[in-house]
């Protein structure tokens, strides 16, 4: 029983003391992490908003905001008689005004999550000019299939979407015709579908926010 006892107490200790040592570990790199990840920030917000100097945060009630992109996708789809591969399931997260060197307003950088997506979820943030266009799309986080939803990051993809005086964009397999519609990434719809769905979300939400020319 003596030996049951020191056995436990041995472990015990180690574990303890590699949790204090974990927590050291994690403490002292704490403040490199932080600045990563907001020289990441930095620079998606410069890829999706060229020309951004600063941004402010942006005060909006989030569970609001999403609410009522869900209901203008859903209007959309209705109206349009479109049927995306998975239902809407994009949230935004994060909302900030982007201005110039000047202090001049650029535009909207949001930050969306996408629930849709092939291996469950992506990140990305997306700017929009104050005319309501798509100027650039930077993903936080996207783990989709290697050589296949990996590809929606190819700016050959992504350019479908910039530039363009649209409100709302759909997905074809392939020959897209009009301007609203984005050729979907070959053997990976899912992921075409999740990046369009963020991408629409993105777009009502800054509309919404009065940065949009469109009727």
């Amino acid at each position: 029983m003596s030996r049951i006892i020191k056995d436990i107490f041995i472990l015990f200790a180690i574990t303890l003391v590699a949790g204090l040592c974990l927590g050291a570990v994690f403490n002292l790199t704490k403040g490199a992490r932080d600045e990563q990840e907001k020289k990441t920030l930095n620079e998606a917000y410069e890829t999706v908003m060229p020309g951004v100097e600063s941004t402010e945060k942006v005060k909006v009630d989030l569970n609001k905001m999403n609410k009522h992109i869900a209901e203008e996708v859903k209007a959309k789809e209705d109206e349009l008689d479109y049927k995306p591969y998975n239902e809407f399931k994009a949230t935004i997260t994060d909302v900030l005004k982007a201005k110039d060197k000047d202090n001049k307003d650029l535009g909207y950088i949001i930050t969306v999550t996408d629930e849709e997506a092939y291996n469950g979820s992506l990140t990305m943030t997306v700017g929009v000019d104050m005319n309501g266009s798509v100027k650039g799309i930077s993903f936080l986080d996207l783990s989709e299939t290697p050589g296949l939803g990996m590809k929606a990051k190819d700016e050959n993809f992504l350019k479908q979407y910039y530039g363009k005086d649209v409100d709302f964009f759909t997905y074809v397999k392939e020959n897209a015709e009009d301007k609203s519609e984005v050729d979907a990434i070959s053997s990976a719809t899912i992921t075409s579908n999740a990046v369009t769905h963020g991408v629409d979300a993105c777009l009502i939400c800054a509309n919404h926010l009065g940065g949009d020319s469109h009727e």
